[in-house]
């Protein structure tokens, strides 16, 4: 079983304390023993590798032995993400931050029944990011995936301008697995909202150099395709290797 993972921002010296909220799950949730291994991770690539020296209420005191920093896998992995109602956004966020993807956009489709406007955006926008975190912990990961500012279709665009674009759509006749994928720069998955992408969001996508493409034959919900799309690119490339 591979050491329990613990978010920490500064991880430089030869002993590193654990504080507040990470501190308090260590020591009183996960229980944490002296001398056992953890790993520690600043969430921005680097893993310490630590032994738990002494413990308090809601603090942890470790030991680092090693430090690794993890390069960024290639090509770079973005999921273009349709705003969706409820907690189905958050979950898409979940599962594609497990399966490794290094970013997600939130994308103002023409469809998304939920507008991201004033205060209320901005809250839905911390919750994204607080799960990309949340699961980029669990998960192991030392390097957690960037949940960036929402979009608008010219500003999909724009993000597109570059990259190898892949839209899910279902009714598309070119599959995932055979689509050719590059080793290194950018690949964008696009995943609409429920109601799925327009006619006029597919054309312009696909009029700037976007390919459309299909999972298989049964049509997944918004929360569940980017996370499936992202694991049959990460096998097809050095991602996964």
């Amino acid at each position: 079983m591979t050491p329990a993972l613990f978010l920490c921002d500064d991880l430089d010296g030869d002993v590193v304390r654990l504080t507040g909220p990470e501190g308090r799950h260590a020591a009183t949730v996960r229980r944490v023993q002296v001398g056992e291994a953890v790993d520690l991770a600043d969430g921005r690539g680097t893993r310490a590798r630590c032994t738990v020296l002494a413990l308090g209420h809601d603090t942890v005191e470790l030991r680092v032995h090693e430090r690794v920093v993890e390069s960024p896998p290639t090509p770079r992995l973005v999921v273009v993400q349709g705003i969706a109602k409820g907690d189905r956004g958050e979950l898409a966020v979940e599962l594609a931050t497990e399966v490794g993807v290094d970013e997600v956009v939130p994308w103002a489709a023409a469809r998304c029944v939920v507008k991201w406007e004033g205060a209320r955006g901005e809250r839905a926008l911390g919750r994204w990011r607080s799960t990309a975190r949340e699961a980029g912990k669990q998960s192991r990961r030392a390097r957690h995936p960037l949940v960036a500012g929402p979009v608008d279709l010219d500003g999909l665009l724009a993000r597109a301008a570059g990259a190898t674009t892949l839209v899910l759509h279902e009714q598309a006749s070119v599959p995932l697995a055979s689509v050719d994928l590059p080793t290194e720069g950018e690949v964008l998955l696009v995943v609409g909202p429920e109601g799925g992408i327009t006619e006029r969001e597919l054309e312009r996508l696909t009029a700037a150099g976007a390919t459309a493409v299909r999972l298989g034959a049964s049509v997944l919900r918004t929360s569940t395709a980017g996370a499936a799309a992202a694991a049959v690119v990460s096998a097809r490339t050095p991602r996964w290797a």
